[in-house]
């Protein structure tokens, strides 16, 4: 779904991705990220986001924990960054960055909570007053205070199927009670996800249920005595440039960006944004059977934010053939290991084991077994291999590279 934008606005980048592969320097089964892209990403919304008064903490599952890509959207501007589980809060700290949100879309389990307390975080999501109680008790322990989020709902607010979970907006001031009370804990603000989703049909973001849900629970929580002075309002979900303006309308004073960073947000498959392509998922033809291109899988999981469609890819012998058309892939069932791809090139067209496979669709590379691949030095023409790291974020070591 996002072939077409990555080779129109940053060809270079595939240029260089199938340049490098060729060469053996990036591995086959491998999102490859063009750091300069990410880090001038950041920067752009970044920029737009201090003119709102806006806090930018990035999500790294999506692109593996990859300590590159840490790097370059530090460098961009970014506040801290997210954990989505401790499997992400790990690499942040190990590399170390700031801790800016952790327990949100994952909470912390009972076991972890005391690691997670000397990680000290900015801000710790919970879903109830017992998990407020594990992580104050943690961070006693650890001799700190620790703020605390608020995850709340209602009746009828949109969750994705098993991301459901928080206080209910009836028990909300009973909870912000019984938090007041807590040695080693602070309320601090309210969240929820997702905040924002994208309307295929109408092509556009807009604010979901939970966010009414949200400025309800803040209207609540303004007139309760432990309400602090400054109450954070915690608003992520398909998060870009595009959309600040309208998280900061609807209350939000933290913003997540994860795809927005790399250019691939539902939105920047149907519109040109300030940001640009910057990442892709690189295979190779491994073997031909019965005259079929079958080339390596490992990471084709294709986060679904769109319906079905036909995937495609550009298969290149170098890197003069990226403008040629590309071809219909058969993707393996969801369920059933990746192992190959099928390809259908035209008839006519030479295809050999080894040529360069190149994707265009959303990752999620923490779910997957693919390898992290860094390029820096694109922009100027001097592409080079940074590092290649697993979906935990830690470094691989490659021969070739």
């Amino acid at each position: 779904m996002f072939l077409r934008s990555l080779l129109d606005r940053n060809p270079g980048f595939v240029e260089a991705a199938v340049e490098l592969h060729q060469a053996g320097k990036i591995p086959a089964n491998s999102y490859v990220l063009d750091l300069d892209a990410i880090e001038a990403n950041a920067n752009v919304l970044c920029t737009r986001a201090r003119t709102l008064d806006l806090t930018v903490y990035a999500m790294t599952k999506q692109i593996g924990r990859a300590a590159g890509a840490m790097a370059a959207m530090a460098a961009g501007g970014v506040d801290g960054f997210v954990a989505v589980d401790m499997a992400c809060a790990r690499p942040i700290i190990r590399n170390g960055h700031r801790l800016g949100h952790l327990g949100h879309l994952v909470q912390v389990p009972r076991s972890e909570a005391g690691e997670a307390a000397t990680m000290a975080p900015e801000y710790w999501t919970v879903f109830s007053v017992n998990k407020a109680a594990e992580a104050a008790a943690a961070a006693r322990d650890s001799g700190r205070t620790q703020r605390l989020l608020l995850r709340v709902f209602d009746p009828g607010d949109t969750f994705y199927a098993g991301h459901e979970g928080g206080v209910p907006l009836g028990d909300l001031l009973s909870a912000v009670d019984v938090i007041a009370a807590l040695d080693g804990a602070e309320f601090a603000g309210l969240t929820t996800f997702p905040a924002m989703l994208f309307d295929e049909r109408r092509g556009s973001v807009a604010a979901t249920r939970n966010v009414e849900t949200l400025a309800r629970a803040a209207d609540l929580v303004r007139r309760h005595p432990a309400c602090p002075a400054h109450l954070e309002m915690n608003l992520p979900g398909t998060t870009s440039t595009e959309v600040l303006g309208l998280l900061a309308e609807s209350g939000a004073t933290q913003v997540e960006p994860g795809h927005g960073l790399t250019g691939t947000t539902p939105l920047h498959a149907v519109r040109d944004l300030p940001e640009q392509p910057g990442v892709l998922y690189l295979s190779e033809v491994a073997h031909i059977h019965q005259g079929v291109p079958l080339c390596f899988g490992g990471g084709l999981y294709v986060d679904p934010v769109f319906g079905e469609y036909q995937v495609r890819a550009v298969v290149a012998h170098d890197a003069a053939e990226i403008s040629t058309s590309s071809v219909p892939v058969d993707m393996p069932d969801p369920a059933a290991i990746d192992y190959y791809a099928r390809l259908h090139p035209d008839a006519g067209c030479t295809v050999t084991e080894g040529a360069t496979v190149v994707f265009g669709f959303r990752i999620q590379a923490f779910v997957t077994r693919a390898l992290v691949t860094g390029l820096s030095g694109v922009s100027q023409g001097q592409p080079r291999v940074v590092g290649v790291w697993n979906g935990f974020g830690d470094r691989v070591e490659v021969s070739s590279t």
